[in-house]
């Protein structure tokens, strides 16, 4: 009986440490995104590096669902797309939880 209890025990753990790793931030695939602006307010430092590199992002999300919702993120940006203060940037952000939120994709180009 004891040893179940233990690796009930154990499992849980495993789940509660790894579990996080395997979501995904922003909105989930297949839920109703809301399209939104981000009203960027804070950003950190542009690095020398080249490629993606991490940013740390503030801001004010507006939307059909919200009026004015602070966020505050930490998300891989490239380079040359480093957003800056002020800048308004399209965004898509879950209904239920706008602190979900993500870059808006680009929109297909027609020709």
């Amino acid at each position: 009986m004891w040893e179940f209890a233990m690796l009930l025990l154990l499992v849980g753990a495993l789940v509660l440490l790894i579990g996080p790793r395997f979501m995904r931030r922003g909105p989930r695939q297949g839920s109703a995104a809301a399209p939104g602006t981000l009203l960027v307010t804070g950003v950190s430092p542009r690095p020398d590096a080249e490629g993606q590199q991490f940013v740390t992002i503030s801001g004010v999300i507006t939307g059909p669902t919200l009026t004015e919702h602070v966020v505050y993120q930490r998300m891989a940006v490239d380079v040359d797309q480093w957003p800056t203060i002020g800048a308004l940037i399209p965004v898509v952000y879950s209904p239920k939880n706008p602190d979900r939120w993500d870059f808006a994709p680009p929109e297909p180009q027609t020709y």
